[in-house]
């Protein structure tokens, strides 16, 4: 029973700053990528960055430079740190982990967070 919890999820004036947390519970043998996507209503949920297990990241274009990912692999957490915030990062945004395996001869699946809401507004 993985699962997936996001904290930090809350109101900000556009310029602000908000620190995402998402930990994975349960025994979990190995995660390969953890990220965060968000959507946005009447949208595609997309891709807001992804960092690999040797901490390779990726960030949607939308949030490059603003935005920074990193895991705590021992604790099983990624971090989204978010910087400089607009109203269009306004979004339900939702945890994700690749690739996990709960043993080492287990088939890896992909787990999703509950999604936390970031609203960026004056």
């Amino acid at each position: 029973q993985v699962q997936l919890v996001e904290s930090g999820g809350g109101l900000v004036q556009p310029g602000g700053s908000l620190r995402l947390s998402c930990a994975a519970s349960g025994y979990i043998f190995s995660i390969n990528d953890m990220g965060w996507y968000r959507q946005a209503p009447g949208l595609q949920r997309e891709l807001v960055a992804a960092i690999t297990r040797g901490g390779s990241t990726n960030y949607g274009d939308s949030v490059k430079g603003r935005f920074t990912i990193s895991r705590d692999n021992a604790k099983n957490t990624v971090y989204l740190q978010m910087n400089s915030l607009k109203p269009e990062d306004t979004a339900v945004y939702y945890c994700n982990a690749e690739g996990v395996r709960v043993s080492r001869a287990s088939l890896p699946r992909a787990y999703w967070g509950q999604g936390t809401q970031v609203t960026v507004s004056s």
